[in-house]
């Protein structure tokens, strides 16, 4: 991607889970000549082939498993990247080097909603919100070592990375599925990428946040006896320090705790993670709280979008407030607007509340040749200052630190006239421990909510185990009737320790075995709910949860 920019070439990024016709439309729209992937697209790339006419090159990264040998791949002209880096250095070419101004990139976006737009993002964004972040983390330099496991067609991952390469640090590329130790792709016995690697620093988005978090509760839930009851002490007293208490665990009490309890939990992300950069969506006090404690690291909460190159708001790195995204970064303004509609004004007290509108050198130019679109949600104003309009609803504290309370699309009206924010209650659901993903759904002609919900996996089998429920499968146990009155109680409680209102609690559930995953087309990269396509997918259990 580096050497593209050196060229003044634009690089396009799609990800390949969005599906056959998004990939078609993204690749035709951008008319991409030469397209880089893994060996394992080669197959279905050949079988669309006849649909992707201004493609020329093929340059694919080689898997050892599998022999892609280069030749031609349809009328292309394939190449294996060894090839190509082999090629370059027998004949170097001369940089071009690009302007502020010039497309670096056009993301498309993994949206909820229709095909994938590309947003067109210049060579000034990158630079704005890279040296933008660079003064809020302290102390970056060569002797931190960054893991990427993110992919970079997602917004934050690549502005993470960008970060790194202009402070020089080390990047070492992972994945999800080879994270850790117990990781899905990581043999027995072998070690997972944390652990090889030892980065000192980390991105996360909240969903892996919470599973580390449910790992470890799980794990300390099934030593039982002293184990439990040393490590509840331990995280209680830290946790009275992390929340201001001076009679919570401090100096040599913490040092204590730190040994004996939490050196073993550090260990599963290398041991030396000294700051956590969190994205993509909120993060739930309960996880930012146990991040700080068992992981000792302070978290910074970013804000932003593919359309402001993720530069808008990042929170200081010594607040251990929750629920914050903290000011707006260097290069970035940011201003409320009132949405009446939704009853969220500037004139609120004791805070004013809006829609989050983000403004300066990050807001990237719009949409690729899709201007109707961008004149919905960029706007310029009477001093010349672009503006990109978020949908998202935030309000600010009176220390002028941002927190996203909503957003416009998740906003529903309910029969009596209530409104329901469904992303509010998926928040407050997400923390129950029977829960892995959900979605809540309201119908307007009723006067209540309902629930999808993948349940994990490991708590409903153990909740099975000691309730003597007989099953044969995973499949069966979630379509028990007992299994979903356990996970209705649960999140029930959790709801009401979340101070959700009756009308916010799903009336009825419905519990689903298998995971959402991006490849499923159900969840971005980033694990958020795509909306439109479950509710497609699911219809008929809505449906019937309305019955």
């Amino acid at each position: 991607m580096q050497g593209c920019f050196r060229q003044s070439i634009t690089v396009v990024t799609i990800y390949a889970t969005l599906g056959e016709d998004a990939l078609i439309h993204s690749l035709n729209e951008t008319q991409v000549s030469t397209l880089i992937c893994d060996s394992k697209k080669l197959k279905m790339l050949d079988a669309i082939s006849s649909k992707l006419p201004s493609i020329q090159n093929i340059i694919y990264f080689e898997d050892e498993d599998k022999d892609a040998s280069s030749g031609s791949l349809g009328n292309w002209k394939t190449a294996s990247f060894s090839e190509v880096e082999k090629l370059g250095k027998e004949s170097p070419v001369e940089p071009s080097f690009p302007s502020k101004d010039a497309i670096a990139v056009v993301m498309y976006t993994s949206g909820s909603t229709g095909l994938p737009k590309g947003v067109m993002i210049t060579h000034g964004n990158i630079v704005a919100t890279t040296a933008a972040v660079i003064t809020v983390i302290p102390n970056l330099g060569t002797k931190d070592v960054y893991l990427a496991y993110l992919p970079l067609a997602h917004v934050f991952e690549m502005a993470a990375e960008s970060v790194m390469l202009a402070t020089g640090i080390a990047i070492g590329y992972g994945s999800p599925l080879t994270l850790t130790d117990t990781s899905n792709k990581i043999k027995k016995g072998t070690k997972g990428d944390v652990s090889v690697l030892k980065p000192t620093l980390l991105t996360a988005v909240p969903a892996i946040l919470d599973r580390i978090r449910e790992g470890v509760v799980s794990k300390v839930e099934e030593k039982g006896g002293i184990v439990k009851n040393l490590f509840q002490i331990a995280y209680n007293r830290r946790l009275a320090a992390v929340k201001g208490s001076w009679l919570g665990a401090w100096g040599i009490e913490k040092l204590v705790w730190d040994t004996i309890v939490f050196k073993k939990i550090r260990l599963l992300l290398g041991g030396r993670i000294r700051f956590m950069l969190c994205g993509g969506a909120p993060l739930s006090g309960d996880s930012q709280h146990f991040i700080n404690i068992c992981i000792g690291a302070p978290i910074g909460q970013g804000y932003g979008l593919t359309e402001t190159f993720a530069g808008a708001a990042f929170s200081e790195w010594d607040d251990d407030s929750v629920g914050r995204v903290g000011p707006p970064l260097p290069c970035a303004y940011i201003k409320l607007v009132s949405w009446e509609e939704g009853g969220y004004k500037t004139s609120d007290k004791p805070m004013p509340r809006g829609e989050v509108v983000v403004g300066g050198f990050s807001v990237t130019g719009g949409y690729f040749k899709n201007q109707e679109k961008t004149n919905e949600v960029y706007k310029v104003d009477e001093n010349g200052l672009r503006w990109f309009y978020t949908g998202d609803i935030g309000q600010f504290h009176p220390d002028g630190c941002l927190e996203i309370i909503d957003r416009k699309k998740d906003i529903v009206k309910l029969q009596h006239g209530e409104y329901l924010s469904l992303g509010k209650v998926e928040a407050v659901l997400s923390t129950c421990n029977y829960v892995d993903s959900v979605m809540v759904h309201a119908d307007p002609f009723h006067n209540y909510c309902v629930a999808l919900i993948v349940p994990s996996r490991k708590s409903l089998e153990n909740w099975a185990q000691q309730a003597g429920t007989e099953y044969k499968d995973f499949p069966e146990l979630c379509s028990k009737t007992e299994s979903t009155n356990e996970v209705l109680q649960a999140i029930n409680k959790v709801a009401k320790a979340g101070k959700l209102q009756k009308s916010e609690i799903p009336a009825k559930i419905k519990l689903l075995p298998d995971p959402w995953t991006p490849e499923s087309g159900l969840v971005t990269a980033a694990l958020k709910i795509k909306r439109e396509q479950l509710k497609a997918k699911f219809k008929d259990d809505l449906k019937k949860l309305y019955e």
